[in-house]
């Protein structure tokens, strides 16, 4: 038993995570692995599996198949599926993509089908039908149905408008165009008739609508460079490549339309990085990999044209896939607010049955024998009794308030515009505003627990700027003037004495400037020249400027600052590059270039300068370089201090180092490089050796330093964030040294923060599941201890852990595919009872190893998760949903984000950038990170607070008008009479009480946005749920009893054997309704006053307002006239003229209002005089922080020398453009009319046919 349990739980320690590396795919990651093959196999078995094996593998992986130009082959049989019943249609989707719910026909149906879903809604629907009943109803049918229909109207109202935008923003993108092959020509189409199989042809700067395969484009060796914005938020550009023969012989638009290839491929998966296909063209077969797909999404930058097949469309394509399942998010609040309905329900039935049992015994004591009270049926006391039920439950059917979930939809359809309508959240720099992108979760924007952030373009602005760098113990990048005197201004380089320079380098220490143009510092211009020629970043010269394209914004940030610098990389060839050094033109022959991997962290050129001399240029990170260090460098140490100090300012750095070869060593050297690169096997790997050997014994040159620049902002916003008591998550894609640069620019990390690491907390974690399965196993003392903190409490710690350790410490592991179909061996009843057995105690030890990652992360006051592909961040997020039950946020730019985003329980989109796909499926979207602080202290608290006062309010009012009816039962035998006229209970809820509690809803606030900002503490009272839960809501109903109580017994008291003025008792039941209905009403509207917190003109007039609209309405449904129009309906006449000329009326009313009232007022006072809340302190000393202070960045403590941190290797995470280089297929050619090209290409082959 212990041997089976430790190999459920130990780590495979052969195979430990590489840092490094993504996890393969997210289709592959499973939750266990194949159970291994029995160590005897049966004679029978053995026969059966090589007769099995003997036969012709079956190719599961490509079971994707595409007919170029013909759709006809896509709609045959074997590619239908039944949808519905024996309904069929072809597996491969259209591309017109579907968001929208309703169209002309099925609103009204399924809108109405959706509101009925809801409880209360449905329950108002059978309250209508029973009103109709004559035997049960007391009350007239027009009391539920307009309300009813009210709620309804508005609702569906909300929902049109909804899906409304969503057509119009479907309609945008299916309408976008492109040229497709039709009839033997392109000729435009729509997105959404494109289909699998088409050919289509793109231009510069235009979105690809599907998945394709690249054919051919405008580029040498038809080259394709893409923005992935859409997909990973990334603004660098990729490039694609496609088969040498499809470019060959795909460049007119008749062999375009002649093109008859087959192609087999893999299902459609979310796998961005990763495609396997094969092409069938010509007799031939043809590989395909990723690098030759352009995913939809892309958009084509620097090629003119280029054309593709349709692989994927619409649904199927991978972004899609990507974007994971559309989740239903419903507020904390509204849950809750569900259970206190049916809390409700429960007490109404409660109380009818009640009332109908003592509607009963009364019939039996009283009824019976009272002459005068027979109404002509002879039906018996309990089944009068049983219809008094019905009857109660509609008379008391106002408990459960049916305005309620309309109220709510208005009042957040209000908060949504105020966050729409807020300038201070608006991007000007990208005309973006805050949008609220659904209406249904502001409030839970002030109970957020973890926020889940993405970093590039949501932390960062992903543009890298030349900071500072290291020169032969010099550091530059200081406000320095030409003598090198500190300057206490800062005042720009003037960079006009450079021709190529850009302008846009923002660069303050002159004295660089000085040392650079005299010539006096030979290492300094070497620093630059060697900026200059170590790279692979390749250059288009369009309109007489330089536009670099770079593999990663960090190089190309390197190289600009080197043009800027007098060093401009001008151009190159497959075998030169030519560089502007101070505006004299050289051309050196390169060599080698030997690329950068994540492995090696540096990248060296191998050239030969003008005068003969070959030379080894190699930039990398410190860790790498200062191992191959020559032991003489005299500056080594003193830069490592200046490493350090970059460091700590959050720059990331790089060494720079040259070597000077002999032509002897060169050329044995280079005698190896040529093996290695035509190696058939482990080319990659004996590459590396070969380069190890030349990078040895380098001379330093110095250091650089560069920012990835933080939008505005990050470091204040995550500080206010944090004394919120939110937790801040990092999922990045990015790799660890840079996740945690990032951390520390954005003060998630400080220097005083432990970092762990994923393999730090492995050990940790396994040795705690081992203990708690050895407990759970002896079950003595299993439930101590197993709670007990990981770490110990007062250090500040950090967790930095990698997708790879991610899955190796969650236990999900990869699954092996099956290539082949396997038979199974027979297996005995204990065999299949030991195998259920095992998998229950892996499963059970997986979410014993998931609680236990949660709880440790938890106890971090950061976690940076880096390396996690889009379906491990939604993971995360549902790990913390489920094991700590709290509200989270995500937040992102990129297609990457999108499963994170609909996972969380909120959902923010980063706009303005050139990817929108995150806020196509987000909440809430604006233009920068730093808005967020605002969305949440500011409108997420204020819509919480709002929201529960709302519903204090809401559920004490409908309480208070109700349960009159409960203590009017008890002297009216029990008969559902209800207390007030059957008008007053129809416009209550819709008219005379809704208004103030809707402005209270949309306006109030306790403090104001400037102080709620400043006093983030204010937040936790939302995470908290300490404005609305249980407690509050029993307390509301006690309030509304109490009301109730007093609302009936004083004017039932006050007209108890009384006489008026005029000599006539006024004591008559209309009399007394109409009193009972005045109190209630300035009753409950003075209450809202009481509870007001932020007063305007609008709050006021519609206290007073509702009341006076009251006596107004009233005056009018009882006038003589409007009774002799509809008699049977308003039977009322005259009686509120005549009640309310007594002024012993008008005394009981205010006795009412005043004994409600002045207990509350009393109660107030005293809770904030002993007990005041932040709030009340805050509000009470709010003159004091009028002229409050510009909030401070807070500072990091720095201390010189000190720093453990290593610097980040600056570069892409993927390979450069060596191999691109090197080929001769980037050069740009200019291209022959694609005619003149085919016909020359067709003449070669004729001229080698004659000569063969």
């Amino acid at each position: 038993m212990h041997s089976d349990r430790d190999s459920e739980t130990t780590f495979d320690e052969d195979s430990q995570p590489n840092d490094e590396v993504m996890p393969y795919s997210d289709d592959e990651t499973e939750d266990e692995l194949e159970s291994p093959l029995p160590a005897v196999e049966p004679e029978q078995n053995r026969i059966n599996r090589e007769a099995e094996e003997s036969r012709e593998p079956v190719k599961k992986d490509c079971s994707w198949q595409v007919k170029t130009n013909d759709r006809n082959f896509h709609e045959q049989p074997q590619f239908k599926k039944t949808t519905f019943l024996c309904f069929k249609k072809s597996k491969y989707a259209g591309n017109a993509i579907k968001t929208y719910k309703y169209n002309a026909i099925t609103f009204l149906p399924l809108n109405l089908l959706e509101q009925f879903k809801r409880v209360a809604n449905f329950y108002f629907l059978v309250l209508l039908i029973l009103q109709t009943i004559p035997q049960i109803t007391t009350l007239s049918w027009y009391t539920t149905l307009v309300p009813l229909l009210l709620v309804l109207g508005i609702t569906a109202i909300k929902d049109l408008v909804d899906d409304i935008a969503r057509h119009r923003m479907d309609n945008e993108i299916n309408n976008r165009t492109c040229d497709v092959i039709r009839d033997g020509r392109f000729k435009t189409a729509k997105w959404k008739d494109i289909q699998v199989g088409d050919v289509i042809r793109l231009e510069k700067n235009a979105f690809v609508p599907a998945d394709i395969l690249l054919l051919s484009s405008s580029e040498p060796n038809s080259l394709c460079y893409v923005e992935t914005a859409e997909l990973d938020g990334e603004t660098n550009l990729k490039f694609k490549m496609s088969l040498e023969v499809t470019d060959r012989y795909l460049q007119e638009e008749s062999a375009m339309a002649e093109f008859d290839g087959f192609i087999e491929c893999e299902e459609p998966n979310n796998r961005l990085d990763k495609f396997t296909g094969t092409l069938f063209w010509r007799s031939r077969t043809y590989p395909l990999d990723a690098d030759k797909i352009l995913l939809r999404g892309c958009k084509i930058r620097n090629t003119d044209f280029c054309h593709g097949v349709v692989i994927f469309a619409g649904g199927d394509t991978k972004i899609m896939k990507n974007s994971g399942k559309t989740r239903f998010k419903r507020t904390k609040i509204d849950s809750l607010m569900n259970y206190m309905v049916y809390t409700i329900f429960i007490v109404l039935i409660l109380l009818s049955a009640g009332l109908a049992i003592g509607h009963t015994y009364w019939e039996q004591q009283i009824g019976n024998t009272s002459w005068y009270l027979y109404d002509g049926e002879d039906y018996s006391p309990p089944y009068r009794g049983f219809l008094n039920f019905w009857g109660y439950i509609i008379v008391l059917n106002t408990m459960v308030p049916i305005s309620l979930y309309v109220s709510v939809e208005v009042i957040r359809l209000g908060q949504s515009y105020f966050i729409n309508w807020d300038l201070q959240m608006y991007y000007p720099e990208k005309d973006t505003p805050a949008k609220a992108r659904t209406t249904t979760l502001n409030e839970q924007l002030g109970q957020i627990h973890y926020i889940f952030s993405d970093k590039t373009g949501t932390l960062t602005q992903n543009i890298m700027a030349f900071k500072k760098c290291f020169i032969n113990g010099q550091t530059y990048g200081e406000s320095r003037d030409e003598s090198g005197q500190h300057q206490n201004h800062e005042e720009q380089v003037d960079f006009s004495w450079n021709m190529y320079a850009d302008g846009k380098l923002a660069f303050c220490d002159h004295y660089l400037i000085q040392q650079i143009r005299c010539g006096k510092e030979t290492e300094v211009r070497q620093f630059f020249f060697l900026l200059a020629i170590c790279h692979t970043v390749m250059v288009d010269a369009s309109d007489g400027q330089l536009n670099y394209q770079a593999a990663s914004p960090d190089e190309g940030a390197l190289v600009t600052a080197a043009r800027n610098f007098g060093f401009a990389f001008l151009s190159r060839t497959q075998n030169t590059i030519t560089i502007s050094e101070m505006g004299v033109e050289r051309t050196y022959d390169v060599l080698a270039i030997l690329d950068f991997n994540s492995d090696r962290k540096r990248m060296s050129v191998v050239v030969r300068e003008p005068d003969g001399n070959i030379k080894l240029y190699c930039k990398g990170a410190d860790t790498v370089i200062y191992e191959r260090l020559h032991p003489m460098n005299p500056q080594r140490q003193i830069t490592q201090e200046a490493l350090d100090i970059f460091a700590n300012e959050t720059l990331r750095t790089l060494c720079l180092c040259y070597k000077d070869i002999s032509h002897g060593e060169y050329e044995a050297w280079n005698k190896k490089f040529m093996e290695a690169s035509v190696a058939v096997s482990n080319r990659d790997e004996a590459l590396d050796n070969v380069y190890e050997e030349i990078e040895k014994n380098l001379i330093l040159l110095g250091a650089t330093a560069i920012e990835d620049k933080l939008q505005d902002g990050v470091p204040e916003t995550i500080s206010k964030l944090a004394k919120a008591d939110i937790k801040i998550w990092v999922l990045t894609g990015d790799k660890k040294e840079t996740a945690e640069n990032i951390g520390f620019s954005c003060e998630l990390l400080t220097d005083e923060t432990t970092i762990c690491y994923g393999e730090d907390i492995s050990a940790l974690l396994q040795t705690r599941l081992e203990n708690q399965n050895n407990k759970a196993g002896s079950n003595i003392n299993s439930s101590q201890r197993t709670n007990e903190p990981f770490f110990q409490s007062g250090r500040n710690r950090a967790l930095i852990i990698t997708g790879s350790w991610l899955n190796e410490i969650l236990l999900e592991k990869k699954k092996k595919k099956k290539k082949l179909p396997k038979l199974k061996f027979p297996r005995t009843a204990e065999e299949k009872e030991k195998q259920i057995q095992s998998k229950r105690r892996a499963d059970a030890n997986k979410e014993q190893q998931q609680r236990n990652f949660v709880d440790l992360a938890c106890e971090c006051s950061a976690v940076i998760c880096c390396r996690v592909t889009p379906k491990q961040k939604a993971m995360v997020v549902e790990l913390v949903k489920k094991y700590k039950k709290a509200i989270t946020l995500a937040i992102g730019d990129g297609a990457n984000d999108v499963n994170m985003i609909k996972t969380a329980h909120i959902g923010v989109g980063i706009s303005g950038q050139e990817g929108m796909q995150a806020v196509m499926s987000s909440d809430y979207s604006f233009g920068q990170f730093r808005y967020l602080q605002r969305l949440l202290l500011v409108h997420g608290r204020w819509s919480y607070i709002r929201m529960c006062k709302f519903l204090r309010y809401f559920f004490y009012k409908n309480f208070a008008f109700t349960l009159v009816h409960f203590w009017y039962s008890f002297f009216n035998g029990y008969s559902a009479q209800t207390a007030y006229e059957d008008w007053f209970i129809t416009l209550y809820n819709v008219l005379y009480s809704s208004l103030p509690v809707l402005l209270v809803g949309l306006l109030d606030q306790d403090v104001s946005d400037k102080l709620s900002l400043r006093f983030p503490g204010l937040y936790i009272s939302g995470q908290k749920d300490l404005l609305f839960n249980y407690k509050k809501f029993f307390v509301s109903l006690i309030h509304g009893i109490i009301t109730s109580l007093i609302i009936f017994f004083i004017p039932y008291g006050a007209y108890l054997q009384t006489m008026g003025q005029d000599g006539e008792a006024p004591s008559d039941y209309q009399s007394f309704a109409v009193t009972a209905a005045s109190s209630l009403i300035v009753a409950v509207n003075f209450q809202m006053g009481l509870d007001t917190s932020y007063w305007t003109f609008v709050n006021a007039f519609s206290i007073f307002g509702s009341i006076a609209l009251y006596f107004g309405i009233m005056f009018d449904l009882h006038s003589a006239g409007i009774h002799v129009l509809f008699p049977s309906s308003f039977q009322f006449t005259g009686t509120a003229p005549n009640a309310l000329r007594q002024p012993y009326l008008w005394l009981t009313i205010l006795l009412s209002v005043a004994v409600c009232l002045l207990p509350v007022v009393a109660l107030r006072f005293l809770s904030m005089t002993i007990w005041p809340s932040e709030s009340d302190k805050i509000q009470k000393n709010r003159k004091k922080y009028k002229a409050e202070e510009q909030w401070k960045r807070r500072q990091s403590t720095f201390r010189r020398g000190i720093s453990s941190r290593r610097s980040a290797y600056a570069f892409s995470h993927q390979r450069g453009y060596a191999d691109l280089i090197a080929s001769g297929r980037n050069i740009r050619k200019k291209r022959a009319p694609l005619d003149a090209v085919l016909r020359h290409k067709m003449a070669e082959g004729r001229q080698v046919g004659e000569t063969s």
